[in-house]
């Protein structure tokens, strides 16, 4: 028994890691957990003592895995009703992973995570384990079974696709949360303009409601129409609480480490709206508001002190 135990706690060491790894992967928390779960599973049917290094061995099962989940995900994902987005996770939760690097907290925000849909998952794969775990192209080799030239090769095309769009401005909390207020304030003033001026003027807005929330899948873009839809979102109406069952409650937060708006109603969450912050301002904002993907975000919420009162409420 004593041994059992010994092989379990070796891996629940390595689940943080793992799980980061996952989620990074997927896009989607849920999807992220059952791949470590069946890792684990797949570690305890192993003759575990002829396993010469554990991290190497589970981080191969994972990402093997991980890449059967994204070839049958894209499939789903033609019929999935409306646009697909990834699943925020809010600061704090551990599955966001290391964040002690720049490359690390780029490789996990929520723009690179929306554009990583557009890799193969060969692609995407090799770039998490480069950009955000710094695994040598020596192990990512092995781990794909491809040679270390390839690996090399398949990370300079990511990494491009990747760095092509707009330069993404890494701000800190205060900052993050400017942005918030400033924004919260243009797109309840009721006019379009001060909004215009936040954004971008080749800015986007779309959400993700899987079906069962009303969301835009149909990007809007341009800075004007995408402020006469903020406008719209964020006018208070009978017909929008009794939807959400309750009054939506706005706080300023982050997620994927950039400035979200997360809206609560009773306690749970009822959508993260992302913003991509530029040097030239908001270049995009993602709602999340598939109640499946806030599952998480949700317990995280719960888990947290928010003494504050809301910014604003619909």
């Amino acid at each position: 028994m004593a041994l059992i135990m010994s092989d379990v706690d070796r891996f629940e060491t390595a689940r943080p890691r793992l799980e980061a790894i996952a989620y990074r992967l997927l896009g989607s928390a849920s999807e992220a957990e059952d791949a470590v779960q069946e890792t684990f599973l797949r570690w305890q049917a192993a003759d575990v003592g002829r396993i010469e290094v554990p991290e190497a061995w589970l981080t191969k099962v994972l990402t093997n895995w991980c890449l059967n989940m994204l070839t049958s995900a894209r499939a789903r994902r033609e019929t999935y009703v409306g646009r697909w987005l990834p699943e925020p996770l809010l600061t704090g939760d551990p599955m966001l992973g290391p964040a002690d690097t720049a490359e690390q907290r780029e490789s996990v925000s929520y723009a690179v995570l929306v554009l990583l849909e557009r890799l193969s998952p060969g692609e995407r794969a090799v770039y998490v384990l480069r950009e955000a775990f710094d695994y040598p192209h020596r192990e990512i080799a092995e781990i794909l079974e491809i040679t270390e030239a390839a690996s090399q090769q398949v990370y300079h095309r990511a990494k491009k696709h990747i760095a092509d769009r707009k330069a993404r401005t890494e701000i800190d909390e205060a900052a993050a949360r400017k942005i918030i207020e400033e924004f919260l304030a243009a797109a309840t003033s009721g006019r379009t303009e001060p909004l215009v001026r936040l954004l971008t003027q080749d800015a986007v807005a779309v959400g993700d409601g899987g079906g069962k929330v009303p969301a835009r899948a149909k990007a809007f873009e341009g800075a004007l129409a995408v402020a006469t839809f903020m406008r719209g979102m964020f006018k208070p109406s009978a017909a929008k609480r009794a939807h959400v069952g309750g009054t939506p409650e706005i706080y300023a937060a982050s997620a994927n480490g950039g400035p979200a708006i997360v809206a609560v109603v009773d306690g749970r969450v009822a959508g993260i709206i992302c913003l991509e912050a530029t040097a030239e301002g908001i270049a995009a904002i993602r709602s999340q508001v598939n109640p499946d993907k806030l599952v998480r975000a949700t317990e995280q919420w719960a888990a947290a002190d928010h003494g504050e009162a809301p910014l604003h409420t619909l």
